[in-house]
């Protein structure tokens, strides 16, 4: 760390923008194979959290791509970086006493806890789509396993790159076996009983 920057503490708190909103700023961190349903589940449950007057942002993986983190790449170390800097976006938005939902493939354990030790306890919900890989490939929207599959595309989790399975994750949800209202019916239920939502 350079000893000529400083840290800034500022005039109004997390927890003061926590109460204007009138609920509890957290990372909701969905987490699974491609095709799994992430971002589907992430955008239905921002728009329910909408609808309930809760400030939100949602931060996906493809979004990110296109700006945050056009340079990266799909190599390990390149999908650390990715969400190093997310997870630091998070953060960000975290203090500014939102609702964050991040979509992103994330498999690696240790980036994910990386995440979670960046805020305080409470703050970081980890959210399994625990679909099953041959459904996920079978659903393929972006016609990117049958890429993998060809050899067109290296490090693809699942196919040529390892997914580590969350260990303990808040939630786990089957989209193969949920319909997508009640994936969000029992996140928004958790919410509630976390006292995170109203």
């Amino acid at each position: 760390m350079n000893e000529n920057i400083v840290w800034h503490n500022y005039a109004i708190t997390k927890a003061q923008r926590s109460e204007q909103k009138k609920h509890k700023p957290t990372i909701l961190w969905f987490t699974g194979f491609s095709g799994s349903g992430k971002s589907t589940v992430a955008n239905a449950l921002e728009n329910a959290l909408n609808q309930l007057g809760v400030h939100t942002y949602l931060l996906d993986g493809d979004n990110v791509r296109h700006g945050l983190c056009k340079d990266l790449g799909f190599t390990d170390e390149d999908r650390v970086e990715n969400i190093r800097r997310v997870g630091e976006t998070a953060k960000l938005m975290v203090d500014a006493g939102l609702v964050v939902l991040t979509a992103f493939i994330s498999p690696f354990q240790s980036e994910r806890d990386m995440v979670r030790n960046l805020v305080d306890d409470g703050e970081f919900i980890e959210v399994f789509l625990d679909t099953p890989l041959d459904v996920c490939e079978t659903r393929d929207p972006k016609g990117l396993y049958k890429k993998a599959r060809a050899g067109e595309i290296k490090h693809f989790t699942g196919i040529d790159s390892d997914y580590q399975v969350p260990t303990s994750p808040e939630i786990k949800i089957d989209t193969s076996k949920n319909t997508l209202d009640q994936s969000v019916q029992e996140l928004v239920a958790y919410l509630k009983q976390q006292q995170i939502i109203g």
